[in-house]
């Protein structure tokens, strides 16, 4: 397990600035050599601690239905899933399978800066399938994502003061919005934590009838809940020195954005630049009442990406521990 427990941590408004890297990139502070980001801070140290808080010995599961969103988000393909027979027993089949169709983590390869190109300035014949990578999602595998996760439900704490999300629309949820729920919960943030960002979106789709997901599924401009794609949002993640964030939305981000802008999409600054680990479309309900109803919106997160060599991201597999 690569650790980094003495790491120079720079403030983001000072990133780039006393070495070569581009403005805003966590490039020097985690080193040209590196392939894990963020993750990199989730250190034995982290894992232990994130141990303790496993009191009850409940799990709850992050992940979505695989079959979900039908049909799928962003022109994904549906899962097909056949079973093969044969004299011993039964083989499962998948094809057209998109780790990044439902509950999924975005890998360091999955977006490139339209400037500073991906992450640590690797180059497009850099991300290539299979072996000849060694940058995909298998260093994640590698050691797993764990620690300790806190929930900030905001879905909740804005229906309690008359501001409810509204998920289908372009409801922008700022950081202080973050803060202001944490507060209410009586929750801190500390280093290395995997922050899970609970808006509501996974249990309103679930609500939609046929011509509404349909709708979703034809229009990669369509609208939907999220985190305000503002500069201040990416500094906040990275001096909270948060190692993941994850939400229940499709894109963790508020939608629709503008990939030709690096102001049109957070997603520029967290994964190319910051190398944050991001997840999208977890499955926080259960979680989020379970959290409710005892009060504790903190615990253990255990998450296995898939070991796939050059994958640029992987099925979130995410267990949270209480």
């Amino acid at each position: 397990m690569k650790e980094r427990p003495d790491l120079p941590r720079p403030a983001y408004a000072d990133l780039g600035k006393a070495d070569r890297s581009p403005p805003g990139s966590a490039w020097a502070v985690y080193g040209a050599d590196d392939t894990i980001g963020s993750i990199g801070l989730l250190t034995a140290e982290k894992v232990r601690a994130a141990a303790k808080l496993v009191t009850r010995g409940v799990a709850f599961s992050l992940n979505w239905s695989l079959d979900l969103p039908n049909p799928p988000l962003f022109g994904r393909k549906q899962l097909k899933h056949t079973i093969h027979f044969d004299e011993a027993g039964a083989d499962d089949v998948y094809d057209s399978f998109y780790p990044q169709c439902s509950s999924q983590w975005d890998g360091l390869s999955h977006i490139r800066h339209p400037v500073h190109g991906f992450y640590q300035g690797w180059k497009c014949e850099d991300i290539a399938a299979g072996d000849v990578s060694r940058r995909g999602v298998e260093k994640w595998a590698e050691r797993g994502i764990t620690g300790r996760f806190v929930l900030a439900d905001v879905e909740r704490h804005r229906q309690s003061i008359g501001r409810p999300i509204r998920p289908g629309q372009s409801d922008a949820v700022t950081i202080q919005d973050i803060e202001a729920c944490l507060a209410h919960q009586g929750s801190q943030l500390s280093e290395a934590d995997i922050l899970l960002v609970r808006f509501g979106w996974t249990g309103w789709y679930e609500q939609t009838d046929e011509a509404t997901r349909r709708k979703l599924a034809s229009d990669e401009n369509f609208s939907a809940c999220g985190l305000c794609r503002s500069e201040e949002t990416a500094a906040w993640i990275w001096d909270r020195k948060l190692a993941a964030i994850a939400g229940d939305n499709p894109a963790l981000e508020v939608q629709p954005f503008d990939v030709g802008s690096v102001d049109g999409f957070l997603h520029y600054r967290l994964i190319p630049m910051l190398g944050i680990a991001i997840g999208e479309m977890f499955a926080l309900d259960a979680l989020a009442a379970d959290c409710c109803e005892d009060g504790r919106y903190e615990g253990m997160l255990v998450s296995a990406p898939l070991n796939k060599p050059g994958g640029c991201g992987s099925t979130a597999n995410a267990l949270a521990l209480k």
